[in-house]
């Protein structure tokens, strides 16, 4: 139990304490994924489309919607960055264990990108077509 605590200094921290590094943990995240270039282009449409749910939602639950389904491209593309980082760390050269972990990632950001697309086009539909 020692040896996992000096190789990591998260775990023996506690309280205030942890809740601090591991805020900064997270940040120095949102700085890695913010070299990722899709978590750039995403954190672009963001900008655009989450004050843009208040006007396209016709209540809080309308604007929940459209603001989660955003949030949730840019988590699953934190995840998928995170699985590439990760298979890249083990080696550079080609696995079809590796393509097949890097293939399930990036199905699964196109996946809430299509969830998302499809949400705000039926928002967009119901605010303006009827």
């Amino acid at each position: 139990m020692s040896d996992t605590n000096s190789a990591n200094p998260q775990k023996s921290r506690q309280g205030l304490s942890r809740v601090w590094h591991a805020a900064l943990i997270s940040v120095d995240g949102f700085r890695a994924g913010w070299r990722e270039a899709a978590f750039r282009q995403e954190v672009v449409c963001a900008i655009v489309m989450l004050p843009a749910a208040f006007w396209v939602g016709r209540g809080w639950v309308e604007v929940a919607l459209l603001v989660s389904t955003v949030v949730l491209v840019l988590i699953v593309e934190l995840l998928n960055s995170g699985i590439e980082a990760a298979i890249d760390r083990i080696g550079p050269e080609w696995h079809s264990f590796s393509k097949t972990a890097k293939d399930l990632g990036s199905a699964a950001v196109l996946l809430s990108i299509l969830l998302c697309s499809g949400v705000w086009i039926a928002a967009l539909w119901q605010r303006f077509a009827t």
